[in-house]
């Protein structure tokens, strides 16, 4: 089967396409047909070597398309299910196994490339606004990156828990898409001080919380942007890791409260995975959360679709489609 694999770590001309066997599932796995496999940060980093791994691998953690076997003990899935995970042991494939216990059924209501834009960046919206900081009404929110496939669904959930939101993005033309998917003022970091703009927006106290996934160059400003005892969510490094810093700053600063999540540890049993996909799926019937999916590719140019995200010009969600 065609997949996309890394021999060696280094820029998108290391992803390379291969022709390997189709994997079969081992206890307690299914494996599925990818309609869809969504492209994320993650993989950039694996790719880059920021996070290491066992070489050669095939990348991508996200993925929709329909069950084609299923291993020893898996009891809830059957052939022909459609589904989808974020946790493929390599997406960017014709086909990919997932352990059955992180991988949900995909409703009537929702595509295969919508549930593959869905999953990732809606569970990490969802874990961000409801257990990282459990935003209510009257808090307030920061969120960097307002246009970006996470952003957007980030500022709707905030919206949705009846947060007000404030949206930072990297250029004029995503200021529109950060407004209407809910932010209440925007702020374009390459031109304005977005600390200032915080501020202001809070009327000089500062927001409740940060969320934060652009990392090196955001991290300043961010600490700056935060009220007295505000909690600063780094879930990300677009723009390269977050400095070293001491802790005495959070002291100076005003006693902030400073986490690094990341999503494995949000959905640690398959009853908190598919109470969060419940949530973004209900959501998604009802018209209340928007999936914006920004481009397509054929996962032969998957080399292509990393250098369009690190580029940091793209809006909303890419695909791989097999």
């Amino acid at each position: 089967m065609l997949a996309i694999r890394i021999h060696e770590t280094g820029g998108p001309e290391k992803l390379r396409v291969d022709d390997v066997p189709v994997p079969a599932p081992g206890a307690g796995e299914l494996r599925l047909r990818v309609e869809a496999a969504g492209v994320n940060y993650l993989d950039t980093y694996l790719r880059t070597g920021l996070y290491p791994s066992v070489l050669p691998l095939i990348i991508g953690s996200e993925a929709a398309g329909v069950v084609t076997a299923v291993g020893a003990g898996v009891t809830d899935f059957r052939v022909g299910d459609r589904v989808a995970t974020a946790k493929a042991s390599g997406g960017y494939a014709a086909e990919t196994l997932s352990p059955a216990a992180a991988t949900v059924r995909v409703p009537d209501s929702a595509s295969s490339q919508l549930a593959a834009a869905l999953l990732l960046q809606g569970l990490t919206a969802h874990y961000l606004a409801c257990s990282t900081f459990p935003l209510k009404p009257g808090d307030t929110a920061l969120v960097h990156a307002g246009a970006g496939g996470v952003g957007l669904l980030l500022i709707q959930v905030a919206r949705i828990r009846g947060a007000r939101v404030i949206a930072t993005v990297g250029s004029d033309a995503k200021v529109s898409l950060a407004r209407e998917a809910g932010a209440e003022a925007v702020c374009i970091y390459t031109k304005e001080n977005f600390a200032e703009a915080a501020r202001k927006f809070t009327d000089g106290r500062g927001v409740d919380v940060a969320y934060d996934a652009v990392g090196r160059d955001t991290f300043e400003g961010t600490l700056d942007s935060l009220r007295p005892r505000g909690m600063f969510v780094s879930f990300g490094n677009a723009s390269g890791p977050v400095p070293p810093f001491s802790p005495l700053v959070l002291s100076k600063k005003g006693s902030l409260f400073f986490t690094r999540p990341t999503l494995v540890h949000y959905m640690s049993t398959p009853a908190e995975l598919r109470s969060r996909t419940d949530d973004l799926f209900a959501w998604l019937a009802a018209g209340t959360l928007k999936v914006r999916i920004g481009a397509t590719f054929p996962l032969t140019a998957a080399a292509e679709a990393h250098r369009a995200l690190e580029g940091r010009g793209t809006t909303g969600k890419l695909l791989l489609l097999p």
